[in-house]
């Protein structure tokens, strides 16, 4: 096992609780600033809990509910990732949308999302005819009734986004502890908040726990105003030759439950059919169901005839922690320096960074921005860049499938946010992604990060 870092000492301006997605882009909100920042997080690596599965896709929020907090904060949130994507070497890859129709009902429907986007400020829509989409995406099925294209819609990289913004967070003073569980806290001027790694003291809670926030609530201030219910949703990711069928990112006409099975390429050279909407109690466990699966399959091949003719890399599941609100449940309770952020579904990864606006707003704290922020840069691991493969000195390929470096696994398995699960690693360098799934570099990776893990590789397979 590895030499865990201490637990943490002294006073903290904001606890973080969760180093998810929106975790992390509070965490950063708060150390630029100028807030002394306490990062925890009860698994060994960041993401490990809903951020770990979703679309990828970077939202307008044109089909947000009009006035609503969750599109406020997507629409801020967009705003700021355009703006800074660059300074952390992040990708933006332009694709656009395609809003479909497939039945007569779904296409009595499209002027009204048109006049929803267009109060949600997104005004460049485009109406399209089925010939028009045909046009557009060649691959289409002949099914297609019309739709509409919605064109600042974007793909990124799910993974990478989030560990630059906590990356960011450490390097303006930020801590981490991870596998530490809140198991309670008292306020008596500051929190004092108990984990299984010892006690936090902070000024300002911030509980961004997903999937646990509403138990979380009860557990340090005695109720909870929502409920979560975890809708599963899983995934079909189809081999690299099927992203040339799609250029656009395909979208189903919402419904008052999710926004349906999409199709759309990934950062990192895939092609991707998801996601189902599944709600259940389990709040661990995101189980594959070979029915769902193949549904999925059969969904991708009406939406795109041609995938019949490729293979399916990967399938994974993931859990949103769904409440029984549409919107945001974010607030400030009076009286007790704790901000819950509970409620954060698909559109997470697109408002992280709008959240950790209106969570610093809520607060309201007198802090003093740092003089000169340091703006790390994340090693592009998408495959639209340059990847350090095609670099000298990085040591040779490890993972062939998706052409990972030795020099890639040696620096993620280093610093303050150093991978300590090979999940954890995966979501660092894309090891494991790729075709053969990690069966001919398992025993090189084995090998490299020998000591590093919580739970060596060997282990685990067992």
């Amino acid at each position: 096992m590895p030499n865990q870092a201490p637990a943490l000492s002294g006073r903290f301006d904001v606890a973080v609780i969760g180093a998810g997605i929106v975790g992390c882009a509070i965490a950063r909100r708060f150390a630029l600033a100028g807030a002394r920042v306490a990062v925890i997080e009860k698994a060994v690596d960041i993401l490990d809990g809903s951020s770990k599965g979703n679309s990828a896709i970077l939202h307008t929020g044109f089909d947000a509910l009009v006035g609503s907090l969750e599109h406020s904060c997507i629409a801020s949130g967009y705003a700021e990732y355009l703006s800074i994507h660059g300074r952390l070497g992040l990708p933006l890859i332009r694709s656009g949308a395609l809003v479909v129709a497939w039945t007569e009902e779904e296409e009595a429907i499209l002027p009204a999302l048109i006049e929803q986007a267009h109060q949600n400020g997104v005004t460049d829509v485009e109406t399209l005819s089925a010939t028009d989409l045909r046009a557009a995406e060649p691959g289409l099925s002949a099914r297609a009734r019309g739709g509409f294209r919605v064109p600042r819609e974007f793909l990124i990289d799910p993974w990478s986004a989030p560990f630059a913004y906590l990356l960011q967070a450490c390097q303006n003073g930020a801590e981490i502890l991870r596998g530490a569980e809140v198991t309670g806290g008292c306020r008596a001027g500051d929190w004092i908040l108990e984990t299984t790694r010892g006690t936090v003291r902070a000024g300002l809670v911030v509980n961004a726990a997903g999937l646990w926030g509403d138990l979380l609530d009860e557990k340090l201030i005695g109720r909870r105003d929502f409920h979560i219910k975890p809708r599963k949703g899983q995934f079909v990711v189809y081999d690299k030759p099927a992203a040339a069928l799609a250029s656009h990112i395909i979208l189903p006409v919402p419904n008052k439950v999710t926004k349906g099975v999409v199709v759309c390429r990934t950062a990192f050279g895939n092609l991707l059919v998801g996601p189902t909407a599944e709600d259940q109690d389990d709040r661990e466990h995101a189980l594959l169901v070979s029915e769902m699966l193949a549904f999925l399959r059969r969904r991708g091949e009406e939406i795109l005839p041609g995938l019949k003719d490729h293979a399916v890399t990967a399938i994974y599941a993931g859990l949103r922690p769904a409440t029984e609100f549409k919107d945001y449940q974010i607030r400030l309770h009076d009286g007790l320096s704790y901000i819950t952020v509970g409620g954060i579904r698909s559109t997470g990864l697109s408002a992280a960074l709008g959240i950790a606006i209106h969570v610093e707003d809520l607060a309201r704290l007198a802090l003093t921005p740092p003089t000169a922020p340091a703006w790390p840069k994340v090693s592009n691991i998408s495959e639209f860049g340059a990847r350090d493969w095609q670099c000298e000195g990085n040591g040779g390929v490890a993972c062939h499938c998706e052409l990972v470096t030795r020099r890639e696994i040696l620096a993620a398995l280093e610093g303050p946010l150093a991978a300590r699960s090979l999940a954890g690693l995966k979501r660092r360098t894309r090891v494991t992604m790729g075709r053969c799934q990690g069966f001919y570099c398992s025993a090189e990776l084995s090998r490299l990060t020998d000591g590093r893990f919580d739970r060596a590789m060997a282990e685990v397979a067992e």
